[in-house]
């Protein structure tokens, strides 16, 4: 009996919006070629952009395949494939399944197998509606955001000037606005928040006892120092070899090294130490 997550008919539904994405893409490309030679840019220039924004695509899709791995136990290829080939990223995906799994009394959160189809079409719901509000918000704060950072990024460029020349800018005294306070605090904020759940969750998640890899435990703990000790060496050598190119690929590389790391160690460890968990 055919999986009801691996199922034909999901596979074309899959292929048709993909290759929806793929006709716009393309769409716009041509589009931006053709305006760039009726402003006359030169051809070498416009083939050197296509090639990098083409190469700065590869940290994404490296990131885009973790995030397919981490949720194609529980949800199977297709939904992460086609969540991650439109619109979503790591961090949004696998909260928003969790978050859905959770709600619907699903066990094991990610790691599990989603057996029940009104489990899996809900979470799939959860994960296009949740990422579908960014979409409404864009077009009205967009802009203004964007001229707040442009300005914080203006201001910052003044401030760094003047303390290499000794002297101040004529504004420095002055509030520091909303573009500011986004940029220096609540962004990272964010982010910082968004990364201490993952990690408590390694530390300490709690998860339910008679499902293995729920909770915390050996294998958690391996997988998230592994992650962190190879983030920090990939950081350290881009910065010392100033290879700027690097730094987008730190992330989803050390993901991947923490992943086959996990695998290891579960087929080296003995049975009793690899399946250790505690429940915070």
């Amino acid at each position: 009996m055919v999986d009801f997550k691996e199922s034909p008919a999901l596979y074309l539904i899959a292929g048709a919006v993909i290759l929806f994405v793929l006709a716009q893409s393309l769409f716009f490309l041509v589009k931006a070629w053709q305006h760039g030679k009726e402003l006359g840019i030169d051809k070498k220039k416009l083939k050197n952009a296509v090639t990098s924004s083409a190469l700065f695509t590869v940290p994404s899709a490296l990131s885009v395949l973790a995030t397919v791995i981490a949720l194609a136990p529980a949800l199977g290829l297709v939904i992460p494939w086609v969540r991650l080939s439109v619109i979503g990223n790591l961090m949004y995906e696998t909260t928003a399944a969790e978050a859905a799994m959770e709600a619907f009394g699903h066990q094991g959160g990610i790691a599990v197998p989603v057996t029940d189809p009104e489990v899996y079409a809900g979470v799939a719901w959860v994960m296009t509606l949740g990422i579908c509000f960014s979409l409404v918000v864009l077009p009205f704060l967009a802009k203004p955001l964007n001229k707040k950072f442009l300005s914080a990024g203006k201001k910052e460029a003044e401030e760094a000037k003047a303390d290499a020349e000794n002297t101040a800018p004529a504004d420095t005294k002055k509030k520091r606005n909303l573009g500011d306070f986004i940029n220096k605090f609540a962004t990272p904020a964010i982010f910082i928040g968004l990364i201490g759940a993952f990690i408590a969750r390694a530390i300490i998640g709690a998860g339910k006892p008679e499902t293995f890899g729920d909770g915390a435990g050996v294998l958690s703990i391996i997988t998230l120092v592994v992650a962190v000790v190879v983030s920090i060496l990939l950081e350290i050598f881009a910065k010392k070899l100033k290879l700027t190119w690097l730094e987008p690929f730190v992330m989803p590389i050390g993901m991947i090294i923490a992943m086959i790391a996990a695998i290891i160690f579960f087929n080296i460890l003995p049975e009793d130490i690899a399946m250790l968990e505690w429940r915070g």
